[in-house]
């Protein structure tokens, strides 16, 4: 294949994806089997915190792991994430209340909040602008696999064996991504690094948003407010369907997102980034539309193939345009800036699925209608107010 033949992709770049692969596969395990979870120590009422509580841990971190990455190094952030991914998975098992169980979702975000932000910054480190998007396609084919994986592979495990034995097989699963890590080179440049001081946790404004990647950064959080409305209700709502295996709505997502993950990098290259993201954002909506109103499981996994199309071809090109809009030297901070964004999506859409759900099926209808409107609102912003933006910039 070209890929393995360009030089350009060195063994720490599919060293990478392997460790992104390995990272997805191991918090993704979790998802199908929490809300079951949660309802059994108590807590059925607070589904929506599962995710909620997730990425707002998440959030909050960005802005201080696109520093460090920015200051101490890619490797370091990356690490940090995937051992918080490590000794949470291990102790879920040990969780005997609903309060314990948040607390730890709650510490878990931390994982995500680290490890993707060095990951973008190494990858964009490594890869010269006109293949980025190829490069970051690629990368989100590793997410994608694991991501493809994990909800299937951790029912599975669950259903064989035990719920115990599937957290310890994520808790197992970071690890290995952990190690990954440790035969990587840093690629933060020597004259930017400092050894680690809690100084460095000290933020400056300016150092929680990077300007620049405002437009990426409203895009993200738009079309990634969908995304927790669909890891709130939607095992539910297979249960409701008749669909044994909660996580299958998932793996269609996800394969969907893989397969277009392969074009949709260097789509992004040669047709533009926001040409290639109305088209996702038009997706996005017509797959909310399909949930609204499909009550078989055949338009239900239609809707998630469209849903994994969708966001196959977002990802990537966000990723792409960030680092594209972004200072050399402040790259860490806008990853972590379209974090934020990211994180605020998932985390707005399944808080306020979880409380417009109530556990009431009739409800899941006017869920899927509040992702509806987040997409369309995105599309309606790349369409005129990404346009208004650039001649604003133009004439100043």
């Amino acid at each position: 294949m070209r890929f393995f033949k360009n030089s350009i992709y060195s063994a720490g770049f599919w060293l990478m994806c392997l460790s992104s692969f390995l990272f997805f596969i191991s918090f993704n395990m979790l998802l199908p089997e929490l809300p079951d979870y949660l309802t059994r120590l108590g807590g059925a009422d607070y589904k929506g915190f599962i995710i909620a509580l997730f990425t707002l841990t998440a959030g909050i971190s960005r802005p201080f792991s696109g520093k460090l990455a920015d200051t101490v190094g890619r490797i370091p952030v990356m690490v940090f994430g995937s051992l918080v991914c490590f000794l949470c998975g291990f102790f879920y098992p040990w969780v005997t209340t609903v309060a314990g169980f948040l607390l730890l979702r709650l510490l878990h975000g931390f994982s995500t909040g680290f490890k993707p932000t060095g990951t973008a910054a190494f990858i964009a480190d490594i890869i010269p602008l006109q293949r980025r998007g190829e490069a970051m396609g690629l990368l989100g084919v590793a997410g994608s696999l694991g991501m493809a994986a994990g909800p299937v592979v951790g029912s599975l495990i669950t259903n064989q064996f035990s719920l115990e034995t599937m957290f310890y097989c994520s808790s197992g699963a970071a690890l290995l991504s952990l190690a990954v890590q440790g035969t990587m080179t840093e690629t933060l440049p020597q004259a930017q690094r400092e050894r680690f001081s809690w100084r460095l946790l000290r933020l400056e404004w300016s150092e929680v948003l990077e300007p620049q990647v405002r437009a990426p950064a409203i895009v993200t959080l738009l079309c990634l407010f969908p995304f927790g409305i669909v890891l709130t209700v939607i095992p539910d709502q297979s249960q409701l369907l008749g669909i044994a295996n909660k996580g299958l709505f998932f793996t269609f997502f996800t394969t969907a997102s893989l397969l277009v993950r392969l074009v949709a990098g260097r789509a992004s290259d040669t047709y533009g980034r926001v040409p290639i993201l109305r088209v996702s954002a038009a997706l996005l909506a017509f797959s909310m539309i399909l949930l609204i109103v499909g009550n078989s499981a055949t338009i239900f996994l239609a809707a998630a193939v469209i849903f994994g199309l969708a966001a196959g071809l977002n990802s990537p090109t966000l990723y792409a345009w960030t680092i594209d809009l972004s200072h050399e030297q402040r790259r860490g901070r806008a990853v972590a800036t379209m974090y934020i964004a990211l994180e605020a999506g998932i985390g707005l859409g399944a808080l306020l699925s979880g409380w417009l759900y109530g556990n009431i099926a009739s409800h899941l209808p006017y869920v899927h209608a509040l992702g509806a409107i987040a997409t369309l609102a995105a599309l309606a912003y790349l369409m005129w107010g990404v346009r208004a933006e650039e001649r604003v910039r133009a004439t100043a």
